[in-house]
């Protein structure tokens, strides 16, 4: 007779119960981690092998197929949660909202200190963990809130047109390779067991652009250039630094794409490399093969080549078609549990499948994320990657006793250039006007004017600042596009001035799928007539003024900004209300803007510059112009790539402007590339190359403005005179390209940097006047 259990006077047998709880289990585990172990493949006492092999052999063809791909659906029969396998931290946990950002790659290698690269990615992993933490609490295993990192980016900056090379460590395959193996070790830490996060060095292996035909382009390079430049850092990644993951690369090489290249992925990344993780294509790669490259003309024969020339996971779905690829005979199960094995060691060596008590890394709570040591590490790598590339007369440092000071420019108070591409969205950032306005003393005047647009003669619009509002305005955050139901969430803004760049504005919200009223007043410090303006992106506004619509506008996937004329009385409050519903979440932005300065004239401006003392010159180039497959074509710019190597035309011709007053100009260069600034270097005192220098740019470029802090950062590439000094974009080859290879004279040499030390160098004097083959002799 079985033992029975009387309660509730109820009786239920024990296979009964055991019976109702594993039915509980398979079908409620999809949103949170397993308690007990069911099966081999959670048990973490046995090996990594018996636990992939036992996993591996439970799925059918179909599930294996589904996890191949970028989003890995869950499979509910066996307690599995779906995981997303695309995530970004190239100098901080990117697009998950709230998270520290640092200098952008191109920043970080101008410190040419790999330890403190080291720290960073530690601390990015740590955040990224506790975050990955903190949604799995909520339920949640979206894009950007996994484990396996879409980064470093170490392909070799050899041509500074290409709009991605500010992801990169350079020109240098020695310095990248220093610079990416830091990154790889501190990203997957030191663990015997397990991974903190995986890190995926990317774009395998010959790839820096163009933009524009990067999924139809390929680049051929003599074996010279391939091996002594591009490969150099992604096998020190592999074989020193042990990363677990590469990413391929979008374009051809040698003829064959580098999503399924037996040279490049099996010859040399698994048999001379001895690689044993997985290769993820590039987002779209596979689709390529066939829709671009035209290798092959179908997608079941593109994803049966990519996997069996080693590329184990797909960014996209063109692998959905795999199971059709078998039963064509392109390919046999077989091959695919070859690189489904490989992705499923991954996520064990994360511990994904692990019962939630023996999950590693738990102890990274919320309080990691945006941690006082977190914005403090951002402050001292900032503060190292600024360069110091000219200081005639001693302009720096100014004295924080200056009298008066106009600090002027496109990005002065720009509180996104600064963040770069593949960006977080720090909670706690300034700009470079308040970082100047916190170092001053309280005596000093400090001038603030645009003064120029980045690249346009159009209206100069600005922020409307926080000063110009009475009081707070308060946001409403709706869970939908459409502004309705109930807000979810409210909060209070000092201004109106956000871009999420992928994310969501808060964690409860999805990207793409949120909307916000905004509720104000305004107080203008002016009179006259004022245009107000709506600069908004991925999706639509309309904007409320005293009860009355006055604008409304949508960009759907790009860019709008429209603006009305109204009259405005110094210190009269208007009441306002902007509702924005986001549609596209890759282009979510929404400023309220308007051209005060212009009301104000440009009289007023000069007649403030000539009384200042020194002029804080804030402009260069941003990410609104340079970066990833942008749509943009305008002077100087081409789908993210540039035309020329040239200041912007607007920007430099008001250089010129502000040097006929007499007054000293520091320019505050910005940007991820070189420029040729030829008549800048001769005509202005100072320059500082600040990169895009992550959320403490404030703090960090007052410090060396200000003499804090000495100036100590090394130019990572070569500053050419003109662009018609370089070989053409698309030509792969290395001859004429970098300090290795360019013989003409540069503008600025890589290793360039100057600092606020004077150096006095005196005759040497050695000690010995004869000295024997063996002896020693000190020379002073």
């Amino acid at each position: 007779m079985k033992e029975q259990i009387y309660k509730d006077k109820k009786i239920f047998s024990y296979n009964s119960i055991l019976f109702f709880f594993t039915l509980y289990f398979l079908f409620s585990t999809v949103n949170s981690w397993a308690q007990k172990v069911f099966y081999p493949f959670q048990n973490t006492n046995l090996d990594i092998e018996t636990r992939a092999n036992d996993l591996l052999n439970r799925l059918t063809l179909s599930e294996k197929v589904a996890q191949m791909q970028d989003v890995a659906p869950a499979i509910d029969r066996l307690g599995i949660p779906e995981y997303n396998w695309w995530n970004e931290s190239l100098h901080g946990v990117a697009r998950a909202g709230a998270a520290t950002s640092y200098p952008q790659a191109i920043g970080m290698a101008a410190t040419w200190n790999p330890d403190l690269i080291h720290k960073v990615a530690d601390a990015i992993s740590t955040e990224a963990r506790a975050k990955f933490n903190h949604s799995i609490k909520l339920g949640q295993r979206n894009r950007y809130q996994g484990l396996t990192m879409w980064s470093p980016n170490i392909n070799i900056f050899r041509d500074p047109r290409w709009g991605r090379g500010q992801e990169t460590y350079g020109e240098d395959p020695y310095l990248t390779s220093k610079m990416g193996v830091a990154f790889v070790k501190g990203l997957q830490g030191d663990d015997p067991t397990y991974f903190k996060v995986i890190a995926t060095p990317k774009h395998y292996a010959v790839h820096s652009g163009p933009e524009y035909n990067r999924h139809s382009f390929d680049a051929y390079t003599d074996k010279r250039d391939l091996w002594e430049t591009y490969l150099p850092a992604f096998q020190a990644t592999i074989t020193e630094g042990k990363a677990f993951s590469i990413m391929s690369a979008y374009n051809r090489y040698l003829g064959e794409s580098a999503t399924a290249s037996t040279l490049l992925l099996n010859d040399i990344l698994r048999d001379k490399w001895d690689f044993k993780g997985y290769v993820v294509s590039d987002c779209g790669a596979v689709y390529d093969i066939y829709k671009f490259h035209k290798i092959v003309p179908t997608a079941e024969e593109a994803s049966a080549l990519a996997v069996k020339a080693g590329c184990d996971l797909n960014c996209g779905s063109s692998y959905k078609h795999l199971v059709e690829s078998v039963k064509k005979g392109l390919i046999s199960e077989e091959e695919i549990d070859k690189s489904l094995k490989r992705l499923i060691i991954a996520r064990i060596k994360l511990g994904l499948f692990n019962p939630q008590d023996q999950t590693p890394f738990l102890q990274y709570d919320d309080s990691f994320i945006e941690s006082d040591a977190s914005k403090q590490l951002a402050l001292q790598t900032a503060r190292e990657s600024i360069v110091l590339l000219k200081n005639e007369d001693q302009t720096l440092p100014i004295s924080k006793k200056v009298k008066t000071i106009t600090v002027i420019g496109p990005n002065a108070n720009d509180r996104h250039f600064f963040l770069g591409n593949y960006f977080g969205t720090p909670t706690n950032s300034k700009t470079i006007l308040e970082g100047i306005k916190n170092k001053v003393s309280n005596k000093t005047k400090i001038h603030y004017f645009k003064g120029t647009n980045l690249i346009s003669n159009d209206t100069i619009f600005d922020v409307v600042d926080r000063d110009s509002y009475q009081g707070k305005i308060v946001a409403e955050y709706y869970d939908n596009s459409k502004l309705e139901g109930t807000p979810v969430f409210k909060s209070s803004k000092e201004f109106i001035d956000f871009e999420w760049g992928g994310a969501a504005p808060i964690d409860i919200l999805k990207p793409g799928k949120f909307s916000i009223n905004y509720t104000g007043v305004l107080k203008p410090d002016f009179s006259g007539e004022v245009l107000l303006g709506v600069l908004e992106s991925g999706g639509s506004y309309r904007l409320f003024l005293d009860g009355k619509e006055v604008l409304i506008g949508s960009s759907g996937n790009g860019n709008n900004a429209l603006s009305t004329k109204i009259k405005v009385v110094k210190n009269k409050k208007y009441s306002f209300k902007l509702k924005y519903q986001c549609t596209n979440p890759w282009m979510a932005s929404i400023q309220l803007v308007w051209n005060k300065e212009e009301v104000k004239g440009k009289d007023y401006r000069m007649q403030k510059i000539k009384e200042s003392d020194v002029i804080v010159y804030v402009g260069g180039i941003t990410p609104r112009l340079e970066g990833e497959e942008m749509p943009i074509k305008i002077e100087g710019f081409d789908k993210g790539d540039r035309t020329n190597l040239k200041l912007p035309k607007v920007q430099h011709e008001f250089l010129k402007e502000l040097k006929n007053t007499g007054k000293p100009i520091v320019f505050v260069m910005t940007g991820g590339s070189a420029l040729a600034i030829n008549w800048e270097h001769e005509n202005l005192p100072a320059i500082l190359n600040i990169w895009y220098p992550g959320q403490a740019a404030g703090d960090a470029v007052a410090d060396i403005l200000f003499g804090d802090y000495n100036p100590s950062g090394k130019l990572p590439l070569t500053y050419y005179r003109s662009i018609q000094d370089l070989p053409p974009f698309e030509d792969y080859h290395m001859k004429g390209r970098t300090y290795r290879y360019f013989d003409g004279e540069v503008l600025y040499p890589f290793g360039y940097g100057l600092s606020y030390t004077h150096f006095n160098f005196s005759k040497p004097i050695l000690e010995k006047s004869v000295i024997g083959k063996n002896d020693k002799a000190k020379i002073s």
